[in-house]
């Protein structure tokens, strides 16, 4: 289905990204091998993956700055690098590169003449962002002397510059200090509370699980799963028992309750959908006369989630 067909096809205006098939080939290398993705407006969407898994290659075809070898993609109901639909995207790449000569003020108002905007807008709107990130004490600053850190906010301010209806952020913590990352997850919020998609990618698991609505996960190019992180975190449980007296048909009967049962000595591990089960399993072992000792429930962290879809040897 070529980007025309499927833009007829879809009547889906509720997706800021869409995409079928999408795959990239250089030469005999096959960075991205068929990306089948749904975005929803109005979330931020945590974009997961060992290195090499295609991450970076795929938002270059989102973006419209490289041509997908097969697929299609929609963004923002248009087919991928659709000029007018640029205009409504902000994008921080993972290694950027600014003008060290320029203060911050100054390189903000490049990147807004860039896009149109006119000087009253931007006599307001550089100000207004520059606070936002906490750098307008320094805004008639050279960026060579800025450190890794303020760098990163300054990119981050030129990615809002024109209020976005969709950001794509890649790696934007990196070089951040704890109160850095707050203030860009507090940013990214904001962004999402005004109505804005926010595509995320980053190696930092812990921060996208208190940032993102939703992660999908992709390896070799292909997106193997998709997750909504409240489903997530209020959801499955991994519960470790130690118990005493337990004969091979209770466990054998426990085991049609429970899922990925182990048990090693007196000690019993098992995963239930979530906590409501936990007493009636109980319940059920005393009355088989089983002693039980100990039980220790923990939700599934994302981490745990990533090893279990991607594996372990998908380093990110």
């Amino acid at each position: 289905m070529d980007s025309i067909e499927m833009q007829r096809a879809s009547s889906r205006a509720d997706l800021a990204i869409e995409t079928r098939g999408l795959g990239k080939v250089f030469g005999s290398k096959v960075a991205v091998r068929g990306l089948t993705l749904e975005v929803p407006r109005g979330e931020v969407f945590g974009f997961l993956g060992p290195n090499g898994a295609g991450k970076s290659t795929s938002i270059k075809m989102l973006l419209g700055l490289i041509a997908p070898t097969r697929g299609a993609a929609l963004v923002l109901g248009s087919p991928a690098g659709d000029v007018p639909v640029r205009r409504k995207i902000g994008f921080l790449p993972e290694h950027f590169r600014f003008y060290e000569w320029l203060t911050a003020a100054e390189l903000l108002g490049v990147h807004g003449r860039l896009y149109g905007m006119t000087k009253s807008k931007l006599r307001a709107r550089i100000p207004e962002l520059l606070n936002e990130v906490g750098l307008w004490p320094h805004r008639e600053k050279q960026l060579r002397n800025f450190s890794k850190g303020m760098m990163q906010r300054l990119g981050l301010a030129q990615a809002l510059l024109n209020d976005p209806e969709l950001i794509f952020l890649d790696e934007p913590t990196s070089g951040l200090d704890p109160a850095g990352r707050k203030l860009v997850r507090d940013i990214i919020r904001a962004q999402r509370d005004r109505g804005a998609t926010v595509f995320l990618n980053s190696h930092l698991l812990s921060e996208v699980e208190v940032t993102c609505d939703r992660v999908a996960f992709i390896k070799n190019g292909e997106v193997l799963e998709t997750r909504r992180l409240g489903a997530l975190l209020e959801g499955e449980v991994t519960v470790t028992m130690r118990t005493g007296n337990l004969s091979p048909e209770t466990l054998v009967s426990l085991a049609q309750r429970v899922s990925s049962l182990k048990a090693t000595g007196d000690l019993l591990t098992f995963c239930t959908p979530s906590m409501d089960p936990l007493p009636d399993i109980v319940r059920f072992l005393v009355n088989q006369n089983v002693d039980v000792y100990e039980i220790t429930p923990q939700r599934l962290s994302l981490e745990d989630l990533f090893l279990r879809i991607v594996g372990a040897d998908g380093g990110l």
